[in-house]
């Protein structure tokens, strides 16, 4: 074995070339069919089926998936266990998506005349145009190239990232015509960083009821440290029996009102109050409390329900253990 690293990385530049290339050259040939197959999977009731052999199969494996993420409903059946049983999982009101590089897989073509039996649309993604497969199909979709990436033109390779590519597209066309939106993404993936930045509201993660640190405007110095120490947010709300906000009072305060020399113990809490502090409504996406605590470079925010009242308190702390930032 003979590793030569100059000649890996020309080999590596060639094959991003050839695959280059490969998904320049499908451009040229998507008038033909491509509105098409959209308005066709567009229109079923059911769920698009992808089905492929080999690595045609990985390609709609993956390719199935973008489609369920991004708004339409699919999945993937294996063209051989088709044959024992799951071409049961296809259901009148579906479509059929086959993938195949020469449209000749014999698993494959095996099937296609019991999927024209049940009168479902067929889209085909193959580079074979005159092959079975394309004759069954309603819609071909060319992806044949020129060469794979393959130094012995074998490996399935360029051919592979064209059905991948052209998937893709189908998906891209598809979210966009059935009017699909970021928080609909964020349905889909509620373990994902997005998901929790698009569905996480301030009041999921937000302190409330007895958590919230609050005081009168009345309170004296004492009473005021000590809810800022017990409730932990090193800060406390000033509101009235209504509550309504009228300004908060944080260590930083503390901090400042101590270098002014101050006798503090004659003070009260409507004294030393920080006016109009910085609030979110409890309905507010938990990311743009997040993005008010950067933007004014503070740890706290008081939440304020529809009717403007102290309902809870929020820090970036909380914020980060919600995983939204």
């Amino acid at each position: 074995m003979n590793f030569d690293p100059a000649r890996a990385l020309r080999l590596a530049h060639e094959t991003l070339d050839i695959e280059a290339a490969a998904l320049l050259g499908l451009k040229g040939r998507l008038a033909g069919g491509f509105a098409r197959a959209v308005a066709l999977l567009l229109a079923v009731s059911g769920r698009v089926v992808v089905m492929g052999m080999g690595k045609s199969g990985h390609v709609g494996r993956k390719i199935a998936a973008t489609l369920a993420s991004t708004g339409t409903p699919a999945m993937f059946v294996h063209p051989a266990e088709a044959s024992h049983g799951d071409l049961g999982m296809i259901q009148p009101q579906d479509a059929v998506l086959a993938i195949s590089n020469s449209g000749e897989s014999e698993e494959l073509t095996a099937i296609l005349p019991l999927v024209k039996r049940l009168g479902v649309p067929l889209v085909a993604i193959t580079g074979g145009t005159a092959s079975t497969l394309a004759r069954h199909a309603d819609v071909v979709l060319d992806s044949g190239v020129e060469k794979e990436a393959c130094p012995l033109n074998l490996a399935p390779t360029a051919s592979t990232t064209a059905q991948l590519a052209l998937g893709d597209a189908l998906a891209v066309a598809l979210l966009d015509a059935r009017g699909f939106r970021a928080e609909d993404f964020a349905r889909s993936h509620p373990g994902g960083a997005l998901g929790r930045r698009l569905l996480t509201r301030v009041a999921d993660v937000m302190r409330g009821g007895d958590a919230v640190p609050r005081v009168g405007p009345g309170a004296d110095f004492s009473a005021l440290m000590r809810e800022v120490t017990r409730k932990g947010l090193g800060a406390t709300a000033v509101a009235d029996d209504e509550g309504r906000v009228l300004g908060i009072f944080t260590d930083g305060d503390l901090r400042r009102l101590v270098e002014t020399g101050r006798d503090l113990r004659a003070l009260t809490a409507r004294d030393v109050l920080h006016p109009s502090p910085r609030t979110v409504r409890d309905d507010a996406l938990a990311a743009e409390a997040a993005e008010l605590m950067e933007q004014h470079r503070i740890t706290v925010l008081l939440v304020l329900d529809a009717a403007g009242r102290l309902v809870g308190a929020v820090s970036s702390n909380d914020l980060m253990r919600a995983k939204v930032i």
